[in-house]
């Protein structure tokens, strides 16, 4: 069974980029997951297919109407009702939101479907969000025009995380964040390239002194890059290994 999402939005078309291109593209034609879009301009009750209207107390920019955004979530909880899920999560995407992380993208990803919220102008009618949102989620500490953009990056992240979505397995389980620190530096032909060699240890064919030397790389850039991430991921300490290979990145900074 594919995994299920559909889109509440004004602009299908952006989802192409989605559908037809990258690892997305192919796991949609490998029918791994199965993305349908819904524009609630089409469950607008008048002639103009009016979507948005002033604010309520006064203020700049238009809010969404809550009744075309009600009958279109309604309309997608019965498409995956009909494919077999009987209660898909609805994820509305807005600077509110918790801020999207690898956790919260691996436990999406093991849901049956999801339904996507794209909002737009000043934001949603409040009474919507009460009655039909389960999830509110952020991309970071910013805005954008809408939420469609922040919807891909969320489906880009849930997808890769799909078994066979990815051409290698283990690729997923090797990016950055998924143990918590940034990821190793990474080198292919040329050996030289302006100067520059590839790490004598890396063509050493020593798998032991690899790991060690990526796991040592990837404690280092953490410590050096995202602060933040590498107290969360060690707030209760670090292995003997852990901390003599972070020493010995510190002491060759100082060298440098």
């Amino acid at each position: 069974m594919s995994f299920e999402c559909d889109v509440i939005t004004l602009f299908p078309e952006m989802f192409d980029a989605i559908t037809q291109y990258g690892i997305t593209g192919k796991a949609n034609r490998n029918r791994i997951f199965n993305l349908n879009t819904w524009n609630p301009r089409n469950f607008a009750n008048d002639h103009y297919r009016t979507v948005d209207d002033n604010s309520y107390g006064g203020g700049p920019g238009m809010v969404m109407m809550a009744q075309p955004l009600d009958d279109a979530i309604n309309q997608a909880r019965a498409r995956q009702t009909g494919a077999g899920i009987n209660k898909p999560t609805v994820v509305y995407l807005t600077p509110q939101g918790n801020r999207l992380d690898h956790e919260i993208a691996t436990q999406l990803s093991k849901l049956p479907g999801l339904i996507l919220l794209c909002g737009r102008y000043e934001g949603i009618d409040e009474r919507l969000i009460n009655r039909q949102v389960d999830v509110e989620i952020s991309i970071g500490d910013y805005v954008v025009s809408g939420g469609e953009l922040a919807a891909m990056v969320l489906i880009d992240c849930i997808v890769r995380q799909i078994p066979g979505a990815l051409g290698d397995p283990e690729s997923a389980n090797q990016d950055s964040f998924v143990d918590g620190l940034l990821d190793y530096p990474h080198y292919t032909r040329p050996e030289i390239y302006k100067d520059s060699h590839v790490p004598e240890i890396l063509m050493s064919g020593n798998h032991a002194h690899i790991r060690r030397w990526r796991l040592q790389q990837a404690l280092g850039r953490t410590w050096l890059k995202r602060p933040d991430l590498f107290n969360l991921k060690f707030a209760h300490g670090m292995t003997l290994e852990e901390e003599k290979l972070l020493e010995e990145f510190k002491q060759s900074c100082k060298s440098r």
